[in-house]
């Protein structure tokens, strides 16, 4: 569900769309034209990957980078979900601190959205509909 963010769009609404630039599934270097309410259009691209475990993109120019990391672990009955963005540069503490309100939001509206999404694509997969 992470790995696929085309589709974030479906399933919270801090993400209008998502339009990946290069074809193939996500990989180093990756880039994608990110559109989110309250903001302008960004492009991000992927700095690091661990295939059905996490990826960190990151978008910005110099003296403001904005690092976004996902990633998900196995627990006992399930997995847990991590998302987590880093700000860097002269310019990054400030808008870290300007953004904060609408960050930690938009951060909340993907959690609960992925959760909800992860657990009904799970259902639909369990056998019989038990989990």
């Amino acid at each position: 569900v992470i790995s696929d963010a085309e589709r974030w769009h479906e399933w919270t609404e801090s993400v209008r769309s998502i339009r990946l630039l290069d074809e193939g599934p996500l990989r180093i270097g990756s880039r994608a034209l990110v559109r989110q309410p309250r903001f302008p259009p960004a492009l991000w691209k992927v700095t690091a990957l661990e295939p059905g475990r996490s990826f960190t993109w990151k978008t910005g120019a110099p003296r403001v980078w904005v690092y976004g990391r996902h990633s998900v672990t196995p627990v006992p009955g399930g997995s847990r979900a991590n998302l987590h963005l880093h700000y860097e540069g002269a310019l990054g503490g400030v808008v870290a601190r300007l953004t904060n309100g609408i960050t930690n939001r938009y951060l909340a509206f993907e959690a609960a959205g992925l959760k909800k999404r992860s657990e009904e694509l799970s259902a639909a997969t369990a056998p019989n509909g038990t989990r």
